[in-house]
């Protein structure tokens, strides 16, 4: 399958999960039989656990453009950009969908661009102390936890996060273990 057919999967199966913590929805979606442990299609699912819990929880935002325009910034990211290019696919994906939330682009100076790279600056920060190898699971934990704090700095709703333990860690031939903070 490819990592387009498993785009399309993620956003017509996204759009049913109900809540407001990003993480359960990216953790039900992760679950399932498309869903690769790591690889690029987490470019796309960690940003559109973000969207969808953004709307659930009352957020101002049109799933009918939000999704396919995810999807497409998504698609554009390689796989392996952490180890390659030194920037993590899962923080870019909730930087992508931050400025969907905010309609964010290169010449907005409004704010909203400046705090969006504080946001990805601190989500990176966090897995550089962490180190790799590279986990996407793990990753996106990471920039759930700084994404929903944004949020909830930054707008009238209130996403829901909990630190929860990993269900993925028996399939990740690479875990961290212990070395891990959402380790079993």
């Amino acid at each position: 399958m490819t990592v387009k057919e498993k785009a399309e999967l993620i956003i017509r199966d996204i759009r049913n999960e109900e809540g407001s913590n990003p993480v359960r929805i990216f953790k039900h979606i992760a679950a399932k039989d498309y869903m690769s442990i790591h690889g690029p299609e987490h470019h796309i699912l960690d940003g559109a656990s973000l969207l969808v819990a953004y709307k659930n929880a009352g957020g101002n935002i049109d799933l009918n453009e939000a999704l396919p325009r995810l999807m497409a910034e998504g698609l554009k990211m390689p796989g392996a950009m952490c180890g390659l290019w030194g920037v993590c696919g899962a923080v870019t994906s909730i930087g992508a969908a931050l400025a969907i939330i905010d309609g964010t682009g290169p010449l907005s100076s409004d704010g909203t661009w400046g705090c969006h790279m504080q946001y990805t600056s601190a989500a990176i920060q966090e897995l550089g102390v962490i180190n790799g190898p590279r986990c996407c699971k793990r990753d996106a934990m990471v920039a759930f936890k700084n994404a929903v704090d944004y949020v909830n700095r930054h707008h009238d709703v209130q996403l829901e996060y909990e630190h929860l333990k990993c269900e993925f860690s028996g399939r990740n031939e690479q875990c961290l273990k212990e070395r891990c903070p959402y380790y079993l």
